[in-house]
């Protein structure tokens, strides 16, 4: 199926080609940076500057921390999540899987919910990130999804609760969210709106810190 030569625009969110089956979507489009809804493939929103800096220190720290407690894994856009038949196919900014859910992880995508996802907003990811996907990742069973919000220096962090709907939770009074999924871990909120962003080796004396 060739690309439509006009571009349909929805909600900011533009939508490629249509009609799409999930297997062509896996085949031609996932490492596209796209989406797929509905039969629908939709390109992802180009990410700002500070998306991506913040995004390249979170996956640092988190590659840290596994690595000096290898209790999970991380993928990345365009690592897709597969939740199930009736669920979009999303491309989570980051992708925590534990260990004990390794299976999931297959070459291409995770077959199943990510353990914590993480999106990074966007100008154009406004809507998507704080609704649909706010939405899906709830029934899908994702058990955390974490908002960062650079435009408004606002975080935000949610966890399922016994009847499978999240419930927010919020740093404590130092700044400090920590979390029972990843024992250990203390993301320290305020940093992720500091110019300029912990350099590499400082990321590692933090991790080492959290941990001792």
């Amino acid at each position: 199926m060739d690309v439509p030569q006009t571009l349909l625009t929805i909600r900011n969110l533009q939508i490629i080609a249509t009609g799409v089956s999930e297997a062509e979507y896996m085949e031609r489009y996932a490492e596209q940076f796209c989406e797929w809804v509905e039969g629908n493939v939709i390109k992802m929103s180009p990410v700002h500057e500070r998306h991506d800096k913040l995004s390249r220190y979170a996956i640092r720290l988190l590659e840290t921390f596994f690595e000096l407690r290898p209790i999970g894994h991380i993928r990345i856009a365009p690592f897709v999540m597969r939740c199930g038949d009736d669920f979009p196919k999303r491309e989570p900014d980051i992708q925590i899987v534990l260990s004990v859910h390794a299976e999931r992880l297959q070459p291409t995508f995770t077959d199943g919910p990510a353990d914590i996802v993480i999106e990074i907003v966007s100008p154009g990811s406004i809507e998507t990130d704080r609704g649909d996907k706010f939405s899906e990742y709830e029934r899908c069973g994702v058990s955390e999804y974490w908002i960062f919000d650079p435009l408004h220096r606002e975080t935000m962090f949610y966890r399922l609760n016994e009847d499978g709907i999240y419930m927010r939770y919020d740093p404590d009074t130092d700044g400090n969210y920590r979390t029972p999924t990843l024992p250990g871990f203390v993301l320290h909120v305020p940093t992720l709106w500091q110019e300029p962003l912990p350099t590499p080796t400082a990321v590692v004396e933090a991790v080492k810190a959290m941990l001792s």
